[in-house]
């Protein structure tokens, strides 16, 4: 088992472990939504939630670490969705590193990053791109009025042939980088940015 102090998450070799990294700012039902679709679509063990100190690519900071890991937990009823700090834990900022990490210390676990459409149709601006798209398997899923965006978004016409059809999604941990596959699922119109704004988040 790979174990990295108290409150780092045990994977075994040969696990498949997806990783859902963001904000979470608030976390809430939508984030369950892809959680649960990824463990059942791409054969998952475990998902972990990557709560992350902040977005580099928003100017404006989250509600502090604490706070949202608290209400991680308390929205998480599944034993297989694992909420983490593991970013503030090992130090790293951006997604290139945190895996570059992960890959360090969870030697033999197969990882696969997990993302909503929506960051597929801005994955182009983040640090290291192409490198992630080159060393980890991406599971892509849709979110309402993202689809054609990330469908046609740079990394998806970089990486074209690297796609994995949606039949054969429950293969995703296990292919070699790069490659990812794009789903359509039924979804849950709620996002961070509304509960937010209508004043659901007290930070």
């Amino acid at each position: 088992m790979n174990a990295h102090g108290p409150d780092m998450p045990m994977a075994a070799r040969g696990q498949r472990i997806g990783l859902l990294g963001g904000s979470f700012d608030p976390p809430h039902a939508g984030h369950l939504h892809i959680s649960r679709e990824a463990l059942k679509r791409f054969r998952l063990d475990a998902v972990w939630w990557l709560v992350s100190p902040g977005n580099p690519l928003k100017s404006e900071g989250p509600a502090d670490l604490p706070l949202r890991m608290a209400a991680a937990r308390d929205l998480v009823h599944d034993p297989r969705i694992v909420v983490t700090d593991l970013e503030a834990r090992l130090g790293t900022r951006f997604t290139a590193e945190t895996l570059e990490a992960l890959f360090h210390h969870y030697r033999g676990v197969r990882f696969a990053w997990l993302m909503g459409a929506d960051n597929l149709a801005s994955f182009h601006r983040w640090d290291r791109w192409q490198w992630i798209m080159s060393n980890v398997p991406i599971g892509v899923i849709a979110r309402p009025g993202d689809r054609m965006g990330a469908r046609h978004s740079p990394a998806a016409a970089k990486f074209d042939r690297a796609r994995l059809p949606a039949a054969r999604a429950g293969l995703l941990a296990v292919m070699a980088a790069p490659c990812w596959c794009f789903l359509n699922v039924p979804m849950v119109k709620m996002s961070s940015t509304e509960i937010r704004s209508q004043g659901g988040w007290v930070r």
